[in-house]
């Protein structure tokens, strides 16, 4: 089965990606699968307090995915594949869409004003022509009437 590929965050530009997948996925007999990535945080001294931060990441990124599911079911009708990963972000992508077969696009949101966003940059630049599959670059600033006569 096609699988939409999307990689969200807390951002506005993340929804506007995620509606375009389920768009596409919903018109061709296709699946979405909702990769939210939690950062590698920063070296902490203290074992207890990493721990903590890593902890409120991982629960922050699953509760964050467990609302864009909600969202994507009730809007689409859809029951999206849902992976919470932390770590290097452009790393875990490639190593899913190596992984998994049925991955037939990468869909990311781009902030409408300032950078992009990380993902983004990373996977329209450096690593666009290596990849196996396309990345759907979804402009932030579109509003929802738009992604619905885009997709």
């Amino acid at each position: 089965m096609r699988t939409y590929l999307v990689a969200i965050d807390e951002s506005p530009e993340a929804e506007i990606a995620l509606r375009f997948a389920a768009r596409r996925a919903v018109k061709t007999g296709g699946n979405v699968e909702i990769l939210a990535l939690v950062p590698q945080p920063e070296f902490v001294q203290w074992g207890g307090v990493m721990a903590t931060i890593e902890d409120e990441a991982l629960h922050r990124a699953e509760a964050l995915v467990t609302r864009a599911a909600g969202t994507l079911l009730a809007e689409s009708g859809l029951k999206p594949s849902i992976t919470v990963q932390q770590g290097d972000g452009a790393k875990i992508i490639r190593k899913m869409i190596a992984d998994d077969p049925n991955i037939a696009a990468l869909v990311l949101g781009a902030a409408p004003s300032g950078a992009p966003g990380p993902m983004v940059s990373h996977f329209s630049g450096h690593d666009a022509g290596s990849l196996p599959v396309p990345v759907f670059i979804i402009p932030g600033g579109l509003d929802k009437e738009a992604i619905d006569r885009l997709s």
